[in-house]
This record gives C-alpha cells, structure tokens and sequence, in this order.
C-alpha cells in the first residue's frame, strides 16, 4: 500500500490527447488524472486500444498533448493548449478571448522555464547536500567535495527536468538501432547530455550492463546478436544510465517468454530496490500487474474508470469493466478453469449516462470509479452491505 506521506512525484491532471485526420478526431486519452508518489510502481491497465502507451508517450513529451496538465516534482512539465487554441476559434466573447489568450501565454511560459526552475531547484538541493560536508571537511577532503560540488552544478545548469523521466519500449528490437553498438546505444544519453570523456562513458557503460544482468564483452556487440530477454535488459541499462527518477516501462514484458517475463520483472524490482526508482508500469497481463505494483488503474476507450490499490482492487473490482478484465484471468488449475465464468462487459448495456454524465468519484478511501450520481449511489450501497 502507498504511503501517502511520500513525496508527490509525478501529477497528471485532466490530461487530454486528441488525433485528427481530416475532419475526424481520435480520442486517445480523454480527461485522464492521477498521481504518482516516489518509490512506489503504479500499474496501468486496459485492453490493446485503450490509451495505456499514449498516456506514457504524453507524460515523457513526445506527443504535445491537447489539454490537461502534466506535473514532475512540482514544476509543470506540459501543458495543453490546443483545446484553448480550438475554443478561441469559435468565440466570439471578448473576455473569454482574452482569458484564453492569457492562458495559453501563462502554459507556454512555464513549459518553457521547466529545465530553469529544476536547475535553480537542483542547485538548492545541492546547496543543501554539499554545504555542511563541505563546511566540517579539511585538506583534501574537502578540496575533493568542493569539486564534486562543482560539478554536479555544471550537470545541474545542463540538465534538463524530462531527462529525470526514462521509458523502456515495448518492442526491444524496435525500439534499438541495429547499426549502433551497445555500447552506443546505452551511452546516447550521457553524449546527449555533454559527456565527453571516453573512459568515463566506457564505465558507466560497464557498470550498467553489470546492474543488469550482462557482461562487459557484450558492449561491442550489435543488438541482432541477442535474445528478446538481452535485448530488454538493453533497454532497461539505457534507461537507468541517466540516474533518472521516473521510469515508464510500456509493456516491457509483453513481446518476452513467460520464463524471460519473470526474468525482466526480477530485475526491475532489484533496481527499484537498489536504486530507487519510481516506475509507472504499462501492461494488459493483470497477474503481472498484481505482483508489481502498488496501485493500479483501469482505462477503457481512453478514461480511467477505476483506480485503488492493488490488493484493494483485485478484492473489490466496483466497476463492471474491471470485473471483466479480471474474469478474464486464467489459472493453471483445470477445476477452476471448468467453472470459470467469464463476465461480458457492454457499456450501453451497463450504463446510462443519457441524463447524468459519470465523474470520477473516491466510494472510499484511495478507491476511485468513473460513475454518475445513480451508479455511485448504488456501489456505497453495495460496500456498506458486506
């Protein structure tokens, strides 16, 4: 269970992420919010289709997403303004075009000081870390933190905030290039970000490929000279090498043998352990999702339509799509198997939100569902009964 005294992290509010062709519009993620907190693994779920990868895509910046808010250690990271831009076409109010005006200036702005709020935020951390050290040292001890402080500062000023965010790739194949090395390939970031000395790269490299499971001999080599589960173990070495914070892991077992799965999920938890790593974990495999993560929400066509804590939701599923998908788990035992029934999920059949829109609603505490007034009615009924 999450502490809920740990540090807020990562806060998703109302994100949209809206595709058009043509005059059509994909709603791939619609008004999607929840929080992260450091250290813990948060699970998303949901059918092939439901916005699981989009919403990981949006959250590390490589779509600009539509509207909503995304925020990492309390600075505004991204901020939509497509839905301002598309509603200041059709007004024709004067204040609610200046109100928009101003909106979409205040969201650009703070996208762009990010990277310069995190560095003079870092440089406090620093200041913090480093000053009594460097205060009660004498003689060389000193003269070694002082440059060590140094350089951290260089880093800092450098830096920037979405760099603290890494994600690991569904595909590990495609998502490595096969004309760079691994060594190359796990050492981007570190070139990326200024680093010049060869030996030191070499290293890091090294040590990295050791944190997973591989051996040094392996960075000379191409990424077609390895398995699924080596290659995996690739992407992860090239998402921890920049020391980051976050990590998104977009399915990273799904395309891997059971027996690598279990592999692949080891070594997460022991560098979540090692290193302390916050992980917002992508899978559709919900015995896998139970096993690792704290909490976890449901998204179905784009919403989330229930989030709790992991035992919490496996013990009391509220909404009729989450009962779905967990009916939906099989057990290597064939006397379950023979009495298993499988629920059917049919939104028009289930809901009607015809008169009362559904919200996102807290029926107790940590527990959320997307339910109107009736439906949410009814669940508290339903918990107060048993």
């Amino acid at each position: 269970m999450t502490n809920q005294n740990q540090e807020l992290l990562l806060r998703v509010e109302h994100l949209c992420q809206y595709f058009k062709a043509g005059n059509f519009v994909t709603k791939a993620v619609d008004d999607v919010s929840f929080d992260i907190r450091k250290g813990e693994v948060f699970g998303l779920v949901g059918e092939s289709g439901c916005g699981k990868t989009t919403t990981g895509r949006s959250i590390i910046g490589l779509y600009n997403i539509t509207s909503g808010n995304i925020y990492f250690k309390g600075i505004r990271i991204a901020a939509g303004v497509q839905s301002y831009r598309d509603e200041l076409k059709k007004t024709k109010d004067p204040a609610r075009i200046s109100e928009l005006k101003a909106l979409i200036k205040t969201a650009q702005k703070e996208k762009k000081n990010c990277d310069r709020e995190y560095a003079a935020k870092r440089r406090e951390e620093l200041e913090a870390e480093y000053g009594p050290k460097i205060k009660a040292a004498s003689g060389e001890e000193k003269a070694r933190l002082e440059a060590r402080y140094k350089d951290e500062l260089r880093k800092a000023g450098k830096s920037r905030l979405v760099t603290r965010i890494q994600m690991i790739f569904q595909d590990p194949i495609a998502s490595l290039d096969p004309r760079m090395t691994v060594r190359e390939i796990i050492s981007e970031g570190l070139v990326i970000q200024g680093e010049r000395d060869k030996k030191v790269i070499d290293e890091k490299v090294y040590e990295m490929l050791e944190l997973v499971g591989l051996v040094r001999e392996h960075a000379s080599r191409y990424p077609h000279e390895f398995s699924g589960g080596q290659r995996q173990r690739i992407g992860v070495a090239r998402s921890i090498i920049m020391n980051p914070e976050l990590i998104i892991a977009d399915e990273p077992v799904s395309a891997l043998d059971v027996s690598v799965q279990a592999q692949v999920i080891n070594l997460l938890n022991e560098l979540r352990e090692r290193l302390g790593l916050t992980i917002l974990f992508i899978a559709h495999d919900l015995s896998v999702v139970k096993y690792f993560s704290d909490r976890i929400g449901v998204m179905y066509y784009g919403k989330m339509v229930e989030l709790a804590d992991s035992d919490e939701l496996f013990a009391h599923p509220l909404h009729p799509y989450t009962r779905s998908l967990l009916s939906a788990i099989p057990l290597p035992d064939p006397v379950y198997e023979r009495q298993r029934r499988r629920i059917t999920y049919n939104p028009l059949a289930e809901h009607d939100y015809t008169v009362d829109q559904p919200s996102f609603r807290e029926v107790r505490p940590g527990h959320f569902v997307q339910c109107n007034e009736a439906e949410y009615q009814k669940i508290l009924a339903e918990l107060s009964a048993k």
